[in-house]
């Protein structure tokens, strides 16, 4: 079973940077992929970014050149660096472990960008 925590969101003015983190515990071995997904009110859920077991990675158009996906396997953790943040970018952001036969998701975190 894997548990994953998320932290680091915040209220950022239109402009600024946000460094979301998520740590995995548990039966890490098993993922697979790690990504960010946001749900904005009345908006579906949508991945943001994703990174595969090796360095591979994949971002959404809208915040392609301004937010990056990372890990340190040594920390069990994946980072999602967001620049030049924009009021459209105001989310709630999950991490979500995809392993062999599951997903997992993380509890989320309040990213909002004011104008």
């Amino acid at each position: 079973q894997v548990q994953l925590v998320e932290s680091g969101g915040g209220l950022v003015q239109a402009g600024g940077s946000l460094r979301l983190s998520c740590a995995a515990s548990g039966s890490i071995s098993n993922i697979n992929v790690m990504g960010w997904y946001r749900q904005a009110p009345g908006k579906q859920r949508e991945l943001v970014a994703s990174i595969f077991s090796g360095t591979s990675t994949n971002y959404a158009d809208s915040v392609k050149g301004r937010f990056t996906i990372s890990r340190d396997n040594a920390k069990n953790t994946v980072y999602l660096q967001m620049n030049s943040l924009k009021p459209e970018d105001t989310a709630v952001y999950y991490c979500r472990a995809t392993l062999t036969l599951a997903s997992v998701w993380g509890q989320g975190t309040q990213v909002t960008v004011s104008s």
